[in-house]
């Protein structure tokens, strides 16, 4: 007897209800009247764009969120930002959910809601400066030190991108994301900021001679890695994606901060995640 496909789909819509209801509560704050962004034609973007392709998938954002986290903890000066300034300690996924929404809003919103939230993200870079341990200044503004945020936040956005839901991107797809994403960097301050992969993955290599893993960057690490959800549903979801955010990262990188891969674990992880997706995107479809 065939399926009948309006039974399926009433039965299907309490549950992508309840899916979407809880992924939305992961990156928007009820507290401070947060709703989340809807998609305008008339931002910095735009439907065709490269970056909303990218972005819009929430399992690969989530897990290159945060492969790219561990990745900028360890630049000395941004890890001394993070460390002098932030409330990470009592707050680590308010820090994170504020990064996705920044993310969100530049990419998805209009014009003026991603200038304004530049902006804002500018002027709150402004009163973070500081002594490193060796002596040495560090200022958020630093261009330099955005243009490490940056590489690292897209690389690992594209990564996670084209290992869970598009590993056949065409190359020119790929160079033409971080042509794009150049309208973020740029009036952030960065510089340099890469155009293509190459240079973006050229960039990474430059600053490697000047990474660290210390005591604190250790610390943030664990911080990241031993956070709960903020409720036992968002558990699963959350465990898995940390462990897919380590296996996202560089064997140097991860090799950095000690933490282990193991070969055999990867199939099960990647397996996982890839699962988690397809839900997702099934919900939200």
């Amino acid at each position: 007897m065939p399926e009948n496909p309006l039974s399926f789909d009433l039965l299907s819509r309490p549950i992508k209800r309840a899916i979407i209801a809880n992924v939305v509560a992961i990156f928007n704050d009820k507290s401070r009247g947060e709703k989340p962004v809807k998609r305008r034609p008339d931002g910095l973007f735009g439907p065709g764009s490269v970056a909303w392709r990218v972005h819009s998938d929430v399992t690969s954002m989530m897990v290159g969120g945060i492969a790219g986290l561990l990745l900028q903890m360890l630049h000395p000066a941004v890890l001394a930002g993070v460390w002098d300034h932030s409330n990470f300690r009592n707050d680590m996924h308010g820090r994170l959910r504020r990064t996705a929404r920044f993310i969100s809003l530049t990419t998805f919103g209009g014009r003026e809601e991603a200038i304004a939230a530049i902006a804002r993200v500018r002027g709150i870079h402004d009163r973070v400066r500081g002594v490193l341990p060796d002596g040495g200044v560090y200022e958020a503004n630093d261009p330099a030190l955005l243009a490490w945020v940056h590489v690292t936040e897209t690389t690992s956005f594209l990564k996670a991108w084209m290992r869970y839901a598009e590993p056949d991107m065409p190359a020119a797809d790929q160079d033409r994301y971080f042509a794009e994403m150049v309208r973020v960097a740029e009036p952030l301050g960065a510089d340099p900021i890469p155009r293509t992969k190459a240079e973006a993955l050229a960039l990474i290599e430059g600053v490697r001679p000047r990474l660290l893993c210390d005591a604190r960057t250790r610390e943030v690490a664990r911080l990241v890695m031993t956070q709960r959800a903020p409720n036992l549903m968002q558990q699963p979801l959350h465990t898995l994606t940390m462990q897919a955010g380590v296996d996202l990262l560089p064997d140097w990188a991860r090799a950095m901060h000690g933490l282990s891969s193991p070969p055999l674990s990867r199939p099960l992880v990647r397996a996982g995640t890839y699962g988690i997706a397809r839900t997702l995107r099934w919900a939200f479809r």
